[in-house]
């Protein structure tokens, strides 16, 4: 595929890992292709660099990295990495911070087995070259160039790394990934076409055209957002006994092992969140599906998302045994960037009829809101906290949403907020606390 693009350059500079992973190295990715394109400035595409990934897909097919699943399925995760730099003038060689962006995405990816899908974004908090430059996140999109390719090893997709300021990455979670992009690919300045990363871009697609963002607002109130859970630093009490009478719920531990979500329960978080991507689509949890395969199934559609994976094998209870409970009064504990997203989950998703999932990034335990609207909950208006295991349901009624809706108006200030910070409604029996970084980093969590 690259050589269909690049047939003049058929030995591109290449960022290579020292120690291969496969040997133990600490980078995942072979090595990263870097190459001239002359972009066509007739139709606002400036010349670039164009990076690409060796080692997300199955390069050898020996099980040295990936297991072989045939030549039908996804090959490896099923995709590679893209990335378009702008170049400057006068360079003359390509820099090479991208390759080491692509290293640490594809670390996220190894470690964590949740893949990436066009419309997802990833929170980075950093300028993407370690500059002073705005563009300090991603969003990722199809390639406009590079088409899937069949292997001997299965199907490679490639998915390019859009880099966007905070606002336009705020925007994107409150509306959609890919609405986001239509927008960028609209300025040419701030992406164009292509969707190339200039980093010396010193404006947001809304100061450079302030009629954007009501074509976002209008989006939110009328779609809500696709936004359907998103990896955090959380945590969740059962206030209705004392935790030394705690067999089935949560993540604090059990003995010196953290509780661990059984590889089902997985499974039905993980197709929860592909199905709330699906715009349109009827709001269903689905039934729990044992069908896996290392960790993941292999029958996904490319357009949904894949966000909420672990690997079987780290079940310690048997999904069979745990039964589900319903539960009196919660604890919800969130970190500030986490929290910042509660009234993003109750108006985006809960009011437009959906559910909304916090998975902890350590993998032992889960937070699902759900609406009245959504079928196939284990959390009733009868009983709306409800918990199988260590995944929590909450269910929340429109107006119970309204009024949380008012009380934590002041999430969406964070330059004013002090922590920790509590909120707690009685009459419900539930508090939500957001908590420092540092609380979740402890062994309890």
């Amino acid at each position: 595929e690259c050589r269909r693009l690049y047939p003049d350059q058929p030995n591109p500079l290449q960022v290579t890992a020292i120690v291969k992973y496969w040997l133990g190295g600490p980078d995942p990715l072979d090595y990263v292709s870097m190459y001239r394109n002359m972009g066509s400035p007739s139709a606002n595409i400036p010349e670039h660099w164009h990076y690409i990934s060796f080692g997300l897909s199955d390069l050898y097919g020996d099980s040295r990295v990936h297991e072989f699943t045939g030549t039908d399925g996804p090959s490896g995760f099923g995709f590679e990495l893209t990335f378009r730099l702008k170049r400057e003038t006068g360079e003359s060689a390509p820099p090479t911070w991208p390759a080491e962006l692509m290293q640490g995405l594809a670390r996220y990816v190894f470690q964590s087995e949740n893949t990436f899908c066009s419309g997802d974004h990833v929170s980075w908090h950093s300028p993407l070259d370690n500059s002073e430059s705005r563009i300090q996140h991603m969003l990722l999109t199809e390639d406009p160039q590079m088409q899937p390719v069949q292997t001997p090893f299965g199907v490679v997709t490639f998915l390019q790394i859009v880099g966007v300021c905070t606002e336009e990455l705020h925007a994107a979670q409150q509306w959609n990934g890919q609405g986001i992009l239509e927008l960028l690919r609209t300025v040419p300045v701030a992406g164009g076409p292509w969707l190339i990363t200039d980093m010396r871009r010193g404006e947001t697609i809304f100061e450079i055209d302030p009629h954007l963002q009501e074509r976002v607002d209008k989006g939110i109130e009328t779609d809500g957002s696709n936004l359907s859970g998103v990896s955090a630093k959380c945590a969740w009490d059962d206030l209705s006994r004392p935790p030394e009478d705690d067999e089935d719920s949560r993540s604090i531990c059990i003995g010196t092992q953290p509780r661990r979500l059984s590889g089902k329960d997985t499974e039905q978080i993980r197709e929860t969140l592909r199905r709330g991507l699906e715009i349109n689509s009827k709001p269903v949890l689905p039934p729990i599906n044992p069908q896996r395969q290392n960790g993941f199934t292999h029958d996904r559609a490319p357009s949904r998302k894949d966000s909420l994976e672990s690997d079987s094998s780290t079940a310690i209870v048997p999904h069979e045994l745990i039964r589900t409970r319903q539960l009196e009064s919660v604890h919800l504990k969130f970190n500030q960037e986490s929290g910042a997203l509660i009234p993003l989950c109750l108006r985006g998703r809960l009011l437009h009829g959906r559910h909304f999932t916090y998975k902890s990034i350590t993998g032992d335990m889960a937070i699902t809101f759900v609406s009245t609207g959504v079928e196939g909950a284990f959390a009733t208006e009868e009983h709306p906290y409800a918990a199988h295991g260590p995944w929590l349901q909450i269910l929340l009624t429109e107006e119970f949403v309204e009024k949380m809706l008012e009380d934590l108006e002041d999430l969406t200030s964070p330059e004013e907020f002090k922590l920790p910070k509590e909120y707690s409604w009685p009459e419900k029996k539930l508090k939500v606390s957001i908590l420092p970084d540092v609380v979740f980093d402890s062994p309890l969590h």
